[in-house]
């Protein structure tokens, strides 16, 4: 039999112990980067969704600055033209920019730059010149320069009555006591031609005879279509004339409309008007 060398044996069992030892410490050492590289990826995945969503929000508030904001029509000041939950784009460079046209209306912008003159007839939001924060929307009748008045309920501009002519009827629901009710519709033409329809429900009203207002510099006239139910640039002091400052922009088109709260969406087979969608504002 041969003989064993006591030291071969110590040094065979500390060389197996050596080999445990590596493979322990080599999958151990995977493990933790197994786990560190699941770490690194969630931290990566992290932060692409947060950049993804920032540029996100950018893309959205830098066209809504200069491109298109959305607005919807809480009250019924521009019938017909403009119904109660009309949802609506308006073209911020249609009047050029000013502090206004940015978010919050940071007075990041002095005056107006790249200024359009808006057209007689154009349907613009403004900021109420009162508290210059409320976002308003009126059709734009008076320019600077002119002097207008009303007159047994007609406008009258540079001391000539605007045209109008009776065509038909607007039928809608009280929504107090559910009942139909007809209101006398007008078109009328403003003196560059254009037309569109407006409400007047009598001649003899508080808004009917009025002052005459002569337009500062820098400064425009609007009125509600319709016109016995708007407050206006006849009321001085709740709205005034308009400065040009305080334009946001031209309302364009139509993109939703829903007779009724757009959120009951379980509504939406019998609530919404989808004859106004996409429909141009004349």
């Amino acid at each position: 039999m041969a003989n064993t060398d006591p030291n071969d044996l110590i040094t065979e069992i500390d060389a197996e112990d050596e080999d445990s030892i590596d493979q322990i410490d080599e999958n151990g050492e995977g493990h933790e980067n197994d786990a560190a590289d699941q770490d690194s990826s969630d931290e990566g995945d992290w932060k692409e969704t947060l950049k993804t969503v920032v540029i996100a929000v950018f893309i959205a508030l830098v066209i809504r600055t200069v491109a298109y904001e959305p607005f919807n029509i809480p009250s019924g000041s521009m019938k017909p033209t403009l119904l109660v939950g009309d949802y609506l784009f308006v073209s911020k460079f249609s009047y050029g920019y000013s502090r206004y046209s940015l978010p919050f209306g940071l007075p990041l912008i002095p005056g107006r730059v790249l200024f359009s003159e808006p057209e007689r007839g154009d349907v613009a939001v403004f900021k109420l010149p009162s508290d210059n924060t409320t976002d308003y929307i009126k059709r734009i009748v008076g320019l600077p320069g002119d002097k207008l008045q009303v007159i047994k309920g007609i406008l009258h501009i540079n001391g000539k009555a605007v045209k109008r002519r009776h065509a038909g009827e607007h039928v809608e629901r009280d929504e107090w006591s559910g009942r139909f009710q007809r209101i006398p519709r007008f078109l009328e033409t403003l003196p560059n031609g254009v037309e569109h329809f407006i409400l007047e429900e009598t001649d003899s009203g508080f808004g009917d005879n009025t002052q005459v207002y002569e337009v500062p510099d820098g400064h425009y006239f609007g009125m509600g279509d319709n016109r016995d139910r708007s407050k206006d640039s006849r009321y001085l002091t709740d709205v005034g004339f308009i400065p040009r400052e305080n334009l946001v922009g031209r309302a364009e088109f139509k993109f939703f409309s829903v007779d009724g709260a757009a959120w009951k969406f379980w509504k939406w087979p019998s609530s919404l008007r989808l004859s106004r969608f996409f429909e141009g504002i004349e």
